[in-house]
């Protein structure tokens, strides 16, 4: 027998003694922890300490939790699992990413027009089709077209904003992911409430149900400033700080935004500037977008501790502009990364988002860049505090929640994979897991069938391009035909009634038949003869 002096992790000295060679192996296998999960990486990228990776590295899960990163070679000595991952050729783990903006249910929007500005979009794309669609179906299944798509890109954490939220949230939890869902408020109503009372009610509701649940949990969701008075902003203050939730709000994000706000507040503020007034500028806001940012306002959001989601592709796509990202971090502003929702990016990859905010960071030259290990940040850690998580998610740490990606890292040589995480295009997630749960395997979702689902995503995708293509071509013929028949008729009560209804409804799809019918002269020409054809019935029926 022999003595054999040792270090352990942390540097105190200990022995062990030796035992003779046949006896070896059972000695190990005895002293060895016994773990739920070993995965054996060829490089661990733990985000936390900053520009840091480890070369042949293993981490260990139990419970849910890391319990240690060390080299793969010490591993056999100390652990035993009850199931092991080798991925040590070609993948590096890194934190599960962070989404920290997305309209998840607008997956079903996907792909409806190109070419618009924010208002242009929202105003007749948008709106249009979700006041025509908007039910707990919608919500499910576009649910569960970006759960799919976001575990699939390596997001692990997503924080939403949309209608029918408790939707939604029944979806993150049927495929083991971590959400946050948004209390939504809007000054209109919908399917999913009819007043600022009900929204406000709904949103109680939903925060109470969560607010023991491990992995979902609820913000309030204020719309926009524009969309929002200060009555109702007020209220989402005081919720706020009763629950000490955060508040998830569109802000600045188009010039066109801004200055109309300044033009229409009686006091000439900046939407920024009221919500100092508000007193909801602090820690508790994300500030989603911030595309148009003097100075003055990057000081502000730097004092008041709010956290920014920057969505490049988004506001690329719809010409909105480009969050200051470099600004922001030079002046200790928490910076986040968001995919906004698949209608305007048009996906829900976080790592294309990622390598498109390096770039675009890059396109300022007046600014010094951001290394690619801070994108890498915006991604995981940036997110997770954003949401106030990050004591338990955000990074790989002994003692954090087990919530972890693999990378197949596809352009070989990797001389640094912190680089080729953020600026290769072609690298594919292969695996993920929640909670220390597996929830992708080899490119596949493991808790739930995706097949099951092909149907009615088939099924919603017919009816939606089908009334696109309708509300885009009237049929003029039979709508004069309806109104001569009006006009050449006296009309009860109770028939005026009906015509009414039907009266508002053209009224309504006749600033979108114009709009979709800008190059067409002819079809423009009747659509001026429907306007005055329509103020004659209004009168015909006063």
């Amino acid at each position: 027998m022999m003595n054999i002096h040792l270090r352990n992790l942390s540097g105190a000295e200990f022995s062990i003694n030796a035992q003779p060679s046949d006896t070896k192996q059972e000695e190990s296998s005895t002293m060895a922890q016994r773990v739920d999960t070993i995965i054996h990486a060829r490089w661990i990228v733990p985000v936390e300490p900053r520009d840091v990776y480890h070369e042949h590295h293993s981490l260990v899960i139990r419970d849910g939790v890391i319990v240690d990163i060390l080299p793969t070679k010490d591993i056999s000595s100390k652990y035993v699992a009850d199931k092991e991952h080798d991925l040590s050729k070609h993948h590096a783990l890194m934190p599960g990413l962070v989404n920290l903006h997305s309209h998840s249910p607008m997956t079903l929007l996907r792909g409806l027009c190109d070419g618009v500005e924010l208002n242009e979009w929202l105003i007749h794309f948008m709106w249009p089709h979700e006041g025509k669609w908007m039910s707990p179906e919608f919500v499910r299944t576009g649910s569960r077209i970006a759960v799919s798509e976001m575990i699939k890109s390596g997001v692990t954490c997503f924080n939403d904003m949309y209608f029918f939220p408790d939707v939604t949230a029944e979806v993150v939890d049927q495929v083991g992911m971590r959400g946050t869902v948004g209390a939504i408020i809007i000054q209109f109503p919908s399917a999913w409430a009819s007043s600022s009372q009900e929204y406000i009610d709904k949103g109680l509701a939903l925060i109470q149900k969560y607010e023991k649940h491990s992995r979902i949990r609820v913000v309030l969701a204020p719309h926009a400033t524009y969309t929002v008075g200060d009555e109702d902003l007020l209220r989402m203050k005081e919720i706020s700080e009763r629950y000490d939730t955060k508040v998830h709000i569109h802000l600045h994000e188009t010039s066109f935004e801004v200055s109309e706000h300044k033009k229409n507040d009686q006091l000439g503020r900046s939407p920024i500037k009221r919500l100092v007034d508000l007193g909801m500028m602090n820690e508790r806001l994300i500030a989603v977008h911030m595309t148009q940012l003097t100075d003055e306002d990057i000081n502000i959001v730097a004092s008041s501790g709010a956290s920014v989601a920057h969505c490049p592709e988004s506001n690329l796509k719809l010409g909105s502009g480009i969050c200051p990202t470099s600004k922001l971090i030079r002046a200790g502003v928490n910076v986040g990364l968001g995919t906004d929702g698949a209608a305007s990016n048009d996906d829900l990859d976080m790592l294309g988002e990622m390598r498109t905010s390096a770039l675009v960071d890059k396109y300022k030259v007046e600014d010094p860049a951001l290394p690619g290990a801070e994108i890498l940040r915006f991604g995981t850690m940036n997110g997770a505090k954003a949401l106030g998580l990050d004591h338990l998610i955000g990074s790989l740490e002994v003692g954090k929640r087990a919530d972890v990606i693999a990378v197949k890292l596809a352009a070989r040589p990797v001389y640094n994979p912190i680089i080729s995480l953020v600026y290769v295009g072609t690298n594919r997630v292969e695996y993920s897991w929640v909670d220390g749960r597996c929830i992708l395997d080899e490119g596949k979702l493991t808790i739930v069938d995706e097949s099951t689902w092909e149907k009615e995503i088939d099924e919603w995708g017919e009816k939606i391009i089908s009334w696109d293509r309708e509300r885009k071509s009237p049929d003029l013929k039979q709508i004069n035909t309806q109104i001569q028949t009006y006009l050449s008729s006296q009309l009860k009560e109770e028939e005026k009634k009906d015509v009414r209804s039907q009266l508002e409804q053209w009224r309504s799809q006749l600033g979108s038949w114009k709009y979709f019918s800008q190059k067409d002269e002819e079809m423009t020409r009747q659509l001026d003869t429907l306007s005055t054809d329509l103020t004659r019935l209004e009168k015909h029926i006063e």
